[in-house]
């Protein structure tokens, strides 16, 4: 079995055991400032340091948490990521961060659901301060404003609206890095999480191309990126490349395949993020011998990634109502993917209101 297939199989494991594991939720007296940032890192470049360094230097005695997304190791957009997890949190570790954690599993959840996980999980850790990287546009700083003031903020479509006022406060639609922030918002307003004055809003560096990253990964050169990452990343990413431990773009596609074929219209339909017009689609179109084929007859979605994210669907195939429960228990555990040293790692159990806490082991 492949490298992939082993995380894969590994991680519905823990998805499953996650649905049958209840939350054990304690009080926390803790006087430790706890920062949480949610990021890909795929890879770590230089704007998530940035952020991180900014949120540290104005908390010096904080503890920095970051969440990385977890299970089946899909991007948000649905693509494999170009690290698994661990060597992920190793490479945070190593430039700054105390704890890293395994956040919700991005690329088969919808962009409200793995928001809304998130939140829960800032909550969860007890979390003191949220940095956030942000693009200055216009009307973006009033946007700001009113969510460190605590207002409800929501996107419409079309626009940007402040539930607190029943304001508009924008026309038209986000860039992806503030759109996650008025994600955040709404999500956290959900919940009830009082998250005034706890975002620190850090304005995007220039100079950093995820692209021109990830072309180099592939070509093992890394001349025309050496100025975008710090020298760890870079130092992780040529071993990982040497080692074969590179993910980027690797499927179980024999799993793909099996979904697509054998399935029937009630089971493709049931799963997150699919209708019967996209099930029948699929079945209709096959049976097929290669993903190319598959990918091809998937009708286009509401965004550019919609098909990768209908093949990560495919690859881990949940049922709708499933998901649904997994949200309303999350995070009955907290895992643990690596952490500077001991003292930390107390500080951070010390910190957080969830008794499950657990370190996760290497696939």
């Amino acid at each position: 079995m492949s490298q992939v297939s082993d995380i894969l199989k590994r991680d519905m494991d823990l998805f499953h055991d996650d649905l049958n594991c209840g939350s054990k939720i304690s009080y926390t007296a803790s006087d430790t400032v706890l920062v949480s940032d949610f990021t890909e890192y795929n890879p770590l470049h230089n704007g998530h340091f940035h952020c991180m360094k900014t949120a540290k230097e104005m908390f010096p005695e904080s503890l920095f948490v970051a969440i990385v997304p977890g299970l089946f190791e899909r991007s948000g957009r649905g693509i494999p990521y170009i690290l698994p997890r661990h060597v992920r949190a190793e490479i945070a570790i190593s430039v700054g961060a105390d704890i890293v954690v395994e956040g919700p599993p991005m690329g088969i959840m919808g962009s409200g659901q793995y928001s809304l996980c998130l939140c829960k999980m800032f909550q969860a850790l007890n979390t003191d301060y949220i940095p956030r990287g942000y693009k200055p546009v216009e009307g973006m700083d009033e946007i700001l404003k009113r969510i460190n003031l605590g207002h409800h903020i929501a996107s419409k479509p079309y626009k940007i609206v402040d539930k607190t006022t029943k304001e508009t406060l924008l026309k038209g639609k986000l860039e992806e890095d503030n759109y996650v922030i008025t994600s955040f918002s709404n999500s956290l307003s959900k919940i009830g999480f009082d998250y005034a004055g706890k975002f620190i809003f850090v304005e995007r560096i220039e100079g950093v191309s995820g692209t021109l990253i990830r072309e180099s990964i592939l070509q093992d050169n890394f001349d025309n990126v050496l100025d975008m990452m710090p020298q760890k990343t870079i130092e992780v990413l040529k071993r990982e490349i040497k080692s074969g431990g590179i993910i980027y773009g690797l499927r179980d596609e024999e799993r793909i395949l099996d979904t697509a074929n054998n399935y029937s219209l009630n089971e493709l339909s049931g799963l997150n993020l699919f209708n019967e017009k996209l099930a029948k689609n699929i079945i209709d179109n096959g049976p097929y011998g290669d993903i190319e084929t598959l990918e091809k007859s998937i009708l286009h979605g509401f965004s550019s990634h919609f098909r990768q994210r209908v093949l990560s669907i495919l690859e881990n195939p949940i049922p709708k109502n499933t998901i649904s429960q997994y949200i309303d228990n999350y995070p009955s555990k907290i895992r643990v993917l690596g952490y500077k040293n001991e003292e930390s790692f107390e500080k951070f159990k010390e910190k957080v209101n969830n008794e499950n806490i657990s370190l996760l082991s290497r696939a």
